[in-house]
């Protein structure tokens, strides 16, 4: 049997998916599972034990007329896979259009508003699963997919498979063992998701004042300067890694962190997917479709303004971005004193 899963972007949606590829590897151990994949992302599953390739999605590039060929060559390799079953997680008009293109013998796809309905994807599936309540997790709404096909949802697979070579790395090129540690992302691609670094500061300052742990501050290339505002809270005690990390390297991080805290931020998923407690700061989102998978209750969130979730990149709020500015460090750190509490799992 041979299998493809379309789901190109983003970094948390592909990191939802993936449940479905283990899911469906440990049902037919012998299948052949391909990946419609943004190449941005093709390093995190790159190599990947339950996958047997990956097809590239050059969005950007493929977005000009010359480079169209392309699209047509890399068509024509997934026909001449026969693909038996295609699966469209992403619901657009784009990822179905390839689904059908790429002429397996059955496609299926999901039917909600988000995902198959908004732009009439859900014409071109042969197999729907029934619509997912309003509020169902991104997770969840994937999985769906699974019982359509006669394959049993569980839990018992690893959502990110471990690189021990990259873990081992990480020790050594950062001298990472030896302390506890503290991942946290201060980034997020809204500028309204970003909670302010000076709260970030305050919240480390107040951290060091009870528990002997360092910070390691990850995140992409572009927040390097916040990545440094944040630091500043204690140089001594914070490690600056923004833009330093590669995806697996970062993974990696997250999974030998003792707590993250995070905005809503693609990392953040991994970190859910990682099971590593997760202290989540949300302003414009809503955590019940997009929050941290099993740690809902552990995002922190002003429920006081009419505007919360707007759900906009934009903040259009009278008093700009209110709902992070007016989410105080002490807030945050009462919950952090929680899950450092906790029995270290």
């Amino acid at each position: 049997m041979k299998i493809l899963i379309l789901k190109p972007s983003s970094l948390g949606d592909v990191i939802h998916a993936l449940p479905v590829l283990r899911l469906l590897k440990q049902h037919w151990p012998k299948a052949e599972i391909y990946w419609w994949l943004d190449v941005n992302l093709v390093p995190l599953l790159q190599d990947d034990p339950d996958l047997t390739g990956i097809f590239a999605f050059r969005r950007k590039r493929w977005a000009t007329f010359h480079h169209w060929p392309e699209i047509a060559f890399s068509i024509r390799s997934m026909r001449r896979k026969h693909f038996d079953i295609a699966i469209d997680l992403q619901g657009l008009a784009r990822s179905s259009m390839f689904a059908w293109l790429a002429d397996p013998g059955l496609i299926v796809g999901l039917d909600n508003p988000r995902e198959g309905i908004r732009e009439g994807a859900r014409a071109l599936y042969d197999l729907k699963p029934p619509q997912a309540p309003p509020d169902s997790h991104a997770v969840d709404r994937y999985l769906s997919v699974l019982p359509a096909l006669g394959v049993p949802v569980h839990w018992n697979f690893q959502w990110l498979p471990s690189r021990p070579a990259i873990a081992a790395e990480v020790r050594r090129k950062w001298n990472a063992d030896g302390a506890q540690w503290i991942a946290v992302l201060p980034g997020a691609r809204w500028d309204n998701k970003r909670w302010p670094a000076a709260k970030f500061r305050e919240l480390i300052q107040s951290i060091r004042g009870v528990a002997p742990v360092r910070f390691v501050i990850l995140g992409a290339a572009d927040e390097r300067a916040l990545g440094e505002s944040v630091a500043a809270a204690d140089p001594k005690a914070c490690l600056n890694l923004t833009g330093q990390t590669s995806l697996w390297e970062m993974i990696e991080w997250v999974r030998l962190s003792r707590l993250v805290v995070t905005n809503d931020t693609g990392p953040m998923h991994i970190a859910a997917a990682l099971r590593r407690p997760v202290v989540a700061v949300f302003g414009p989102t809503k955590p019940r479709n997009t929050g941290p998978y099993g740690q809902l209750d552990h995002v922190v969130q002003r429920r006081d303004l009419p505007c919360v979730p707007c759900l906009k990149s934009r903040c259009r709020y009278h008093d700009p971005v209110a709902c992070l500015t007016g989410l105080g460090a002490e807030t945050m750190f009462d919950r952090v004193k929680k899950e450092l509490a906790a029995p270290v799992v």
